[in-house]
């Protein structure tokens, strides 16, 4: 996990997205250092700390959206790798998993569930234990994910409540944590999810993206990074999806086999006819997104609870 927003000096909560890499004016919104924009080909972007790093970031105490930019769901590195084992040799091919393969951690994690319909009763996958090896389709993933959400943004608000009432030393830290959760959430809600196929004069791409603009202006956009690259470029959209910011890292995460950069472009893909058509399946079958009460004061930027502890 790393630290992807800053404070400005309105004390607005500005993402790493919206910045150039290099020293900045925000801060950070734990404990108001003065924040570098981080933005290399290694490692995640993020925002460092100019002098030492505050607890809550050091520490990785900050909330962070479930299921959002990490798909391990807190698995050991021993458990994961056991999990993409059985997936390759059972899973994949919906074979039953005998008991002496899976390991407790798998258990508790509820990434397997025993078939007592099977004699002797043996194991398969949840739809939780698809999502670490990229298996789950984006509309399951969808009814996964998105309570999860919901119940990780009411438990900061209470754990809030509680240091409100209590008044406790830790109190801004919980206020802070649920400005930086609805920041997040807002962003992903805000998003419309897109699909393109590109056509260029040595071939077929396709290319996945998210975007708060028209979408067309995003295409016009692709274009030109594209134009860099290759003597002709013709854009087709092959679906656009309202409040679905979520989707578009699992999609990278799922699809990650046919990943195609392209310099530093490296949102695009490389299917052939049949693939395309699944991928395109996958995504269509996803239901509009419904927002909830909640999101839509999200969006809306309505808060009672912040606005009364401010």
């Amino acid at each position: 996990m790393w630290l992807k927003y800053g404070v400005d000096e309105n004390g607005m909560l500005i993402c790493i997205a919206d910045v150039s890499s290099g020293k900045t004016l925000l801060k950070c919104p734990y404990c108001h250092s003065e924040l570098t924009a981080k933005k290399g080909q290694v490692k995640e972007h993020h925002f460092a700390h100019n002098q030492e790093t505050c607890r809550p970031v050091a520490n990785r105490e900050f909330p962070t959206l479930p299921l959002y930019d990490n798909f391990n769901i807190q698995l050991s590195s021993k458990d994961l790798t056991q999990l993409k084992l059985l997936w390759k040799e059972y899973g994949s091919k919906n074979y039953p998993i005998s008991s002496y393969l899976v390991t407790p951690g798998l258990i508790k994690a509820g990434m397997l569930r025993k078939n007592v319909y099977l004699t002797p009763p043996e194991y398969e996958f949840t739809d939780l234990g698809k999502i670490p090896v990229g298996a789950l389709q984006f509309s399951l993933f969808n009814e996964i994910q998105s309570p999860l959400i919901l119940q990780k943004l009411l438990k900061l608000e209470l754990a809030f409540e509680h240091a409100n009432h209590k008044n406790t030393s830790d109190l801004a830290y919980r206020l802070t944590d649920v400005k930086l959760y609805r920041a997040q959430l807002k962003r992903i809600l805000s998003c419309t999810l897109y699909f393109l196929k590109i056509q260029t004069n040595i071939g077929t791409l396709y290319k996945i993206g998210v975007t708060t603009r028209p979408v067309l202006k995003r295409v016009a956009e692709v274009e030109t990074d594209l134009l860099a690259h290759y003597q002709a470029v013709d854009i087709k959209v092959l679906g656009t999806w309202s409040h679905r910011g979520n989707i578009e890292l699992y999609f990278k995460h799922r699809y990650q086999e046919f990943n195609h950069p392209i310099g530093s472009l490296t949102e695009y893909y490389q299917f052939d006819i049949n693939n395309a058509e699944i991928v395109l399946h996958d995504l269509q079958q996803m239901q509009p997104k419904v927002l909830s009460q909640v999101e839509i004061d999200i969006l809306e930027q309505n808060s009672s609870l912040i606005q009364g502890a401010v």
